[in-house]
């Protein structure tokens, strides 16, 4: 049995799936060396569902900033060290209006108040979710209708297909909403070793809401916000302080253990992305170089046992990989 990480990307589009698969490793690799860890990355890949909702993914090769297809945050290494601020007021006032907006917008049941609210901002911000949850179908929007089964068809596929392994899967932004859903509702049967958050949004009354929702549809009238079962060992959840997105941080508090004794484990990171003196603390490849995520990422390394063959054939598989992925990447440009 081998070790695999499966991961998924978040919310807006993207450059090409060789381009941002590569990112993310180059991101991972960059912070094992960074913690001093010396492990050598399993097998990993990507599920890519920005070609669902957009025409045509980012490029570096656009040179025009007001296009929509320019390509403003590509993965740099970190030019500094990140400094250690005290961030104990923000997170009080945090956690304050968390509560209060859990108070305010949900039910005991998980229904929603003042769903009005809640529509306007997805529809105005967030139109990757807009769509996803989207129900009044028409002729005219109906491809997009489909996107949320044809996304988590793309993420089941791939879990299926290394069912036989032990697997970490990584979720950023909305990917964690994508994974949270097929781990719940399609893949209970399936066996996740580590699932990752990273500036999750699952916290977020509106979603938690809509998985409530799609749970009562589908049992019996049941609303409980549990620990996908098909996560049996670990889920950990990464997020920063300054991420808007993952503003409901402590997932610990809105979801319980599953039958395994499973159930969230937060982590407050820094995410040091920066890119032309800007400051993005949602960016993945800042989530997925921390020091906390390092550390998860190299005890799931380390569990893997291969004979020395093995070993030799993975790091050559890698090796070819790397280059053939440059070689594209400069082909783009």
């Amino acid at each position: 049995m081998a070790n695999v990480i499966i991961g998924i990307h978040g919310l807006g589009n993207k450059p090409p799936k060789y381009v941002l698969e590569q990112w993310w490793k180059l991101a991972m690799i960059e912070g094992l060396k960074t913690s001093g860890f010396h492990a050598v990355l399993p097998k990993f890949e990507l599920v890519y569902w920005a070609d669902l909702i957009y025409d045509r993914p980012l490029s570096e090769s656009e040179k025009n900033t007001n296009s929509p297809y320019y390509l403003d945050e590509k993965y740099i290494k970190a030019t500094r060290e990140s400094p250690a601020e005290d961030y104990d007021t923000r997170k009080r006032i945090v956690d304050f209006l968390g509560r209060q907006m859990n108070r305010i917008f949900l039910n005991e049941d998980f229904t929603l108040n003042y769903s009005f609210i809640t529509d306007t901002i997805l529809n105005r911000y967030f139109k990757d979710l807009e769509i996803y949850y989207r129900e009044d179908c028409t002729v005219e929007n109906g491809q997009k209708c489909k996107a949320k089964d044809l996304i988590r068809e793309k993420l089941l596929n791939k879990l299926e297909e290394y069912r036989k392994d032990d697997i970490m899967l990584i979720s950023h932004s909305m990917g964690s909403i994508i994974a949270f859903d097929v781990l719940t509702f399609l893949a209970p049967h399936l066996r996740i070793n580590t699932f990752i958050t990273m500036g999750s949004p699952l916290g977020l009354p509106v979603i938690i809401s809509k998985i409530a929702s799609e749970q009562k549809r589908r049992s019996d009238g049941e609303n409980h916000m549990l620990t996908p079962p098909s996560v049996f060992k670990n889920w950990y959840n990464f997020s920063d302080i300054l991420d808007k997105i993952a503003f409901n941080y402590k997932l610990a508090d809105d979801f319980s253990e599953n039958n395994l004794g499973i159930k969230p484990v937060d982590f407050m990171v820094i995410n040091n992305y920066e890119i032309n003196g800007v400051h993005n603390p949602h960016k993945s490849f800042g989530y997925l170089r921390s020091p906390e995520f390092s550390k998860v990422l190299n005890e799931f390394i380390q569990t893997e046992r291969l004979t020395m063959k093995q070993k030799i054939i993975r790091k050559t598989e890698q090796v070819l990989q790397n280059v053939r992925t440059q070689i594209s990447i400069q082909k783009v440009k």
